[in-house]
C-alpha cells in the first residue's frame, strides 16, 4: 500500500504539529467520517520539530486505529514556522503528476464537525473564482466564534489602539475584525485554522511566505490571492471546533495575557512593510503608539482594567518601523515557548 503522502488524491489535509500531539490525534479522530464520506481525502501532518513525543504518539494512533491508508507524518528538519510547516506538505503534492485540487490547511487543536470538509468543497466548486474558503469556528466550551477580517489598514490601527466608540463608530468599515452571519459572505482573510485552499491559487501566486515565523502569514496570504483576483468566502454551513492558543500560549481563550513574544512583532512589521512599503508602515506604527498612548492615560485616570499584554507599548516601540527599515525574515527554530522572556529588539 502507498503511504498517504505518495498517493494522488482530491483534497490534501495539511496539519502542521508543534508539541500538541493529544490534539492532533483528536483532530484525525474527528476526520474518520469526513474520509469516507467526501472520498480521495489524504491527511499528512507535519511534525515541526517539536522535541517531545508527539510524532511517535501520532504515528502509534494512526496504526492501532488503522488510518495509515489515508494518514502519514512528515517529520520537518527544523521549527521554521507555520508557513514552513504548511509548505513542506503542499510543495511535493503540487509537484506530483495528479495534484490534489484542493489543500485543506487546518490547525492540530481543531476537531471537524460532521460535513465540515463537504460544504467548504460544494461551495468553492459552484464557484470558480472562490480560491479560499474558511469554517465557522466553535471554541471548547461549545460557546460560537462567528468571526472573519478585513486586511488591516492604518485606520483600523488607530481604531483597535484609541479605543473610543466615537471613533470605532466612525471606522466602524474599516475595523479588522468582522462578526459573521449565517449565510456566506465574501470576506477579505481568514484564520489558518481551516482554510480550504484551491489548488491553481498556490501555482499562481505562490506557497506560503516562510518569512514568516507565526502569524500574519494567513493575512499575507489572502492579500496576494486577493490582488491575482481569487475570492475569499466564509461558509458558516462548515463548523470546526478550535481550542487555540495551544501550542503558543499567546491567543488562549480566558487566559491573562502574556507578553508578546518577538516574532508577533516581526511578523506584523514584516508584512506592513512587504504589503505597504516603510513609509506607510512607520506611519501606522506612529498613528498606533501615539493612540495606544492616549488609551494608556485614559485607562488610568479612569481607574479601568488593564487588558493588553504586558510591556505592550514598549516592546511594539522597539519592533516598529520607526526604527527598523528593513523587513524582517524568518527565524528558523526561534521559540515557541510560553514564558514571559522579552522579545528582543531586531
Amino acid at each position: 500500500m502507498k503511504a498517504a503522502s505518495d498517493s494522488p488524491n482530491r483534497v490534501r489535509v495539511v496539519i502542521v504539529n508543534y508539541r500538541t500531539g493529544g490534539h492532533v490525534v483528536a483532530c484525525l479522530r474527528s476526520l474518520v467520517q469526513e474520509v469516507a464520506a467526501v472520498g480521495g481525502v489524504e491527511v499528512v501532518v507535519v511534525d515541526n520539530c517539536s522535541g517531545d513525543d508527539s510524532i511517535d504518539a501520532i504515528d502509534r494512533a494512526i496504526d492501532s486505529e488503522r488510518w495509515r491508508a489515508w494518514a502519514c507524518v512528515v517529520r520537518a528538519p527544523l521549527n521554521g514556522g507555520f508557513a514552513y510547516g504548511n509548505n513542506l506538505a503542499v510543495r511535493p503534492a503540487l509537484a506530483q503528476p495528479a495534484p490534489p485540487q484542493y489543500f485543506w490547511i487546518l490547525n492540530p487543536d481543531t476537531e471537524v464537525r460532521p460535513g465540515a470538509l463537504a460544504r467548504l468543497l460544494e461551495f468553492v466548486e459552484q464557484r470558480p473564482r472562490a480560491g479560499i474558503a474558511g469554517s465557522s469556528f466553535e471554541l471548547a466550551d461549545g460557546s460560537l466564534w462567528p468571526h472573519a477580517f478585513r486586511f488591516p489598514t492604518i485606520w483600523s490601527e488607530i481604531a483597535t489602539a484609541l479605543r473610543l466608540k466615537v471613533v470605532g463608530r466612525l471606522l466602524s468599515r474599516r475595523v479588522v475584525l468582522l462578526t459573521m452571519g449565517d449565510s456566506p459572505e465574501r470576506v477579505d482573510w481568514l484564520p489558518g485554522a481551516s482554510m480550504l485552499v484551491r489548488r491553481e491559487v498556490f501555482e499562481q501566486v505562490g506557497l506560503m511566505d516562510e518569512g514568516y515565523f507565526l502569524y500574519f502569514e494567513e493575512t499575507d496570504f489572502c492579500l496576494r490571492a486577493a490582488r491575482a483576483g481569487w475570492e475569499c468566502w466564509y461558509v458558516p454551513a462548515s463548523r470546526v471546533m478550535h481550542i487555540a492558543g495551544q501550542s503558543t500560549g499567546v491567543t488562549t481563550p480566558g487566559a491573562a495575557p502574556i507578553r508578546r513574544p518577538a516574532y508577533w512583532f516581526e511578523s506584523r512589521r514584516r508584512y506592513w512593510i512587504k504589503q505597504h512599503g516603510w513609509c506607510y508602515a512607520a506611519l501606522t506604527d506612529l498613528a498606533w503608539t501615539l493612540c495606544f498612548s492616549l488609551w494608556q492615560v485614559r485607562r488610568v485616570l479612569q481607574r479601568k482594567p488593564r487588558v493588553d499584554p504586558p510591556r505592550m507599548l514598549s516592546d511594539f516601540v522597539c519592533n516598529s518601523a520607526l526604527l527598523h527599515t528593513s523587513m524582517p525574515g524568518n527565524r528558523m527554530l526561534a521559540p515557541l515557548a510560553r514564558d514571559n522572556s522579552a522579545p528582543a529588539g531586531t
